[in-house]
Formats: C-alpha cells, sequence, structure tokens
C-alpha cells in the first residue's frame, strides 16, 4: 500500500466555525467584541450560555475592557496593561484563566508549577457560577499590570 500524504481539511460549508478538540471553536484571531463573540456563539451546548454570562460579567465590571480572539481562546485586557483573563473550552469544562492569579484574593483554585502566576476556575455543566466571586476576581485582576504576550 503506498503512503498517502495526509488529508487536508475540507471547508465547511454550513459557515458554522470548525470545533477543535474538546468542542474548542476555531475562530480566526482578531481584535474587539465581534471575533470573541463569534467565539462565544459557537460554543457547543450549555458552555454557550456560560461563555454569554462571563462575557457580560466581565463587561459590567470592567466597562473599558479591551477584547480579543488569540490562540482560540477570548482575551479581556486593559488597552496599555495587557491581558488579564482568557477563558477556553475543554470537554467537560470551560477554563476561567486569570493570569496573575496568585494575587488574586481568595487566590482561585487552579493552579501547577508550570503557570508560576496563572490560577483558574474550571467551571462544568451544572456547576453554580459564584457571579459574586467571579465579579471580586475580575476587578481585581483588571487593575493588576496584565500579561502581554
Amino acid at each position: 500500500m503506498a503512503n498517502r500524504p495526509p488529508k487536508k481539511p475540507q471547508p465547511r460549508k454550513t459557515g458554522k466555525p470548525l470545533l477543535l478538540a474538546g468542542g474548542n471553536p476555531q475562530i480566526a484571531k482578531g481584535d474587539g467584541d465581534a471575533p470573541v463573540q463569534a467565539y462565544i456563539a459557537a460554543m457547543p451546548g450549555w458552555k454557550c450560555d456560560l461563555g454569554k454570562r462571563i462575557d457580560a460579567l466581565i463587561v459590567r465590571n470592567v466597562p473599558s475592557v479591551r477584547k480579543a480572539v488569540k490562540w482560540n481562546s477570548p482575551f479581556y485586557g486593559i488597552e496599555g496593561q495587557g491581558w488579564f483573563l482568557s477563558f477556553h473550552v475543554f470537554t467537560h469544562y470551560v477554563k476561567v484563566s486569570f493570569f496573575l492569579g496568585t494575587s488574586l484574593r481568595p487566590v482561585p483554585p487552579g493552579g501547577t508549577v508550570r503557570s508560576k502566576d496563572a490560577r483558574w476556575i474550571d467551571i462544568r455543566e451544572g456547576d453554580h457560577l459564584d457571579e459574586a466571586q467571579m465579579a471580586t476576581w475580575v476587578k481585581q485582576a483588571a487593575a493588576l499590570p496584565g500579561w502581554v504576550p
């Protein structure tokens, strides 16, 4: 049997974004609200509603927020300060990451040695989203110097 080159992904005829591993939407990188809203709209199932809630919570608590999609994830930051938060879709949860999470009080629960400063919270279907705690973290994170890639 001859070696065949790997198949190239076929263009999607539905106009909907391709879902990558874990259901993470593949959205072209871009600055502004439009690519973030496209990402959220493409989040599968219950995750779409969660994405809308997180986005609205961030906008309510940080009206001057800057948005972008980078590395197939929405990013939130302050102009001239860098990025303070991102979220990403996985198979069974949405990970909300705070880039300087070790500076937040209380410190969000997720973290590893590889991510010295970052901390996160994984939200699964059926989990209660503590909006008051999330708002506190968002406000604290937005007040810190952000991450600049």
